[in-house]
């Protein structure tokens, strides 16, 4: 029998289906959103609710497309892809405008472009691209290497546009390289930088056992080290001798300085600490050359980064971060309430969210969203309105849904017939997660409000069809084993 394939006819139809569910229910939220008295209909092409549907529109066409280009069209120009992203990226900085801080959009007449919002795409395709090879191996320096190269060129380039939020969106390829062999280690890794920032920031204003002058952010840091140091002692060279050494020697300097500090002297506990984790790493570099372990040296090191990690992150946050994150921050870490100025979103966002109850509101009839109580509730803060007008139920259909798009995109993912594809559907799941918890985390609350969309939900054309060509292209690789497994059932009827 011959091979009839047709794009259309083999697509992952619950994906569709996912995908057609969020794009209806974000255009009615947009609406709501964004209603004025004046506005005739939700498809007044004048307001955001009409722009959307044109976007939505526009990418439906473009991803219509998409299915009808040739299979290997993806992997065969991802690099080129990617080279002329970076240099679009790096013109837009010289030929945008300046827009709230921001020089990230291309304008062409009535319509503006966002062209980092494409580059999380190319980038998922070139890594995909990479990690693809037959020789690749993830654990060769090299290969490593230029791994983390592609993800932070576009990273950094947008850093310079000043779109922090849409630069930290690519630090989700993490999965990627997760499913692809990468070490649990890293972002084991990740989480304790993360969590040595978040204590030595809460707590430096803190004193540490009512000791005057004792920073108690660099001691609970600088414990924290200690611990995992041991834990890892434990876990990758099962020496427990030495663990149960270092721990003892912590103790006993410890409760040698506090009782110094009572009957004697003053004494800084953090100078205390940091003295005997670097001994305790010193004493690991011995180990490592008495006993030819890498594995001592290793966690020296880690010791050694860690502790000046932490010494570095008050700088890092006074100095380097401006001052609107730094009080982005701190509201959310509960160091100051500041509910007229920068933790206004947050507080509006959650009476409108906890105003919609179990079943909402009603749809039009937020109070909150109606009388626009929330800033940019049209974009980075559309689940606001979700919250108020649908209440819990709207709310949980919502997470549902988006739970089971990326359910079908870990799908496609683990049914790909090659490295590449499997490679690329992990990228995507990964920016989809990204988005979908930070976002909405931002919104309750619980994240730094860092401004990064909720896909198919948040206005904005670029996202949109970013969002949605990255969709398609996914959609259109996994058709590709379809069609070879309705080639091979051809193969057999014949027989």
């Amino acid at each position: 029998m011959a091979r009839d394939f047709n794009a259309l006819k083999y697509l992952d139809k619950l994906t569709v289906v996912f995908y057609l569910l969020l794009v209806v229910f974000g255009c009615m939220n947009i609406y709501s959103a964004s209603i004025t008295t004046d506005q005739a209909s939700i498809f007044d092409i004048s307001c955001r609710s009409g722009m959307q549907i044109l976007w939505v529109s526009i990418s439906i066409v473009v991803a219509i497309v998409v299915l009808f280009f040739d299979d290997n069209f993806f992997s065969q120009f991802a690099f080129l892809l990617y080279g002329a992203m970076i240099l679009i990226l790096i013109a837009t900085i010289f030929l945008s405008h300046d827009i709230n801080g921001s020089r990230s959009w291309l304008s062409f007449g009535a319509f503006s472009i966002q062209p980092a919002e494409f580059s999380k795409f190319v980038t998922a395709l070139a890594v995909a691209g990479y990690v693809g090879r037959q020789e690749f191996m993830l654990h060769k320096f090299r290969d490593y290497l230029f791994v983390i190269a592609l993800i932070l060129l576009p990273m950094l380039v947008i850093i310079l546009q000043k779109e922090t939020g849409t630069a930290l969106v690519f630090a989700s390829f993490i999965l990627l390289l997760y499913r692809e062999g990468m070490s649990g280690l890293v972002p084991l890794l990740a989480f304790l930088a993360v969590l040595l920032f978040v204590v030595t920031v809460k707590f430096s204003g803190d004193i540490f056992l009512d000791i005057d002058g004792v920073q108690a952010g660099l001691c609970y840091a600088l414990i924290i080290i200690f611990i995992v140091q041991i834990v890892f002692l434990i876990h990758f060279r099962r020496d427990t001798f030495n663990a149960l050494i270092l721990t003892g020697a912590l103790i006993f300097f410890l409760l040698v300085s506090l009782l110094v500090n009572l009957f004697l002297v003053y004494v800084n506990i953090v100078y205390v600490l940091l003295a005997i984790n670097i001994a305790s790493a010193i004493y690991l570099l011995v180990l490592s050359f008495l006993r030819w372990r890498r594995a001592y040296w290793l966690i020296a090191l880690f010791v050694f980064l860690s502790t000046s990690y932490a010494f570095s992150s008050g700088y890092i946050f006074s100095s380097i971060l401006q001052p609107h994150q730094q009080k982005r921050i701190k509201v959310v870490l509960g160091m100051i309430d500041d509910p007229k100025g920068v933790g206004y979103n947050t507080r509006q966002a959650a009476i409108a969210i906890g105003s919609g109850r179990v079943f909402g509101k009603g749809y039009l009839n937020g109070t909150q969203t109606r009388l626009k109580y929330v800033p940019e509730q049209h974009t980075d803060f559309i689940f606001c309105t979700v919250g108020e007008e649908w209440g819990f139920l709207g709310s949980f259909f919502l997470i549902s849904v988006y739970t089971l798009l990326m359910w079908r995109i870990k799908v496609m993912a683990e049914r790909a017939e090659s490295h590449f594809v499997r490679a690329y559907a992990y990228g995507v799941l990964g920016i989809f997660a990204f988005h979908f918890i930070v976002n909405i985390g931002m919104v309750i609350g619980v994240m730094p409000v860092i401004g990064i969309p909720l896909p198919f939900i948040s206005y904005g054309g670029s996202s949109f069809l970013g969002f949605t060509f990255m969709l398609a292209v996914l959609l259109k690789l996994d058709t590709k084993r379809e069609e070879r497994l309705k080639g091979k059932l051809d193969t057999f009827v014949s027989i």
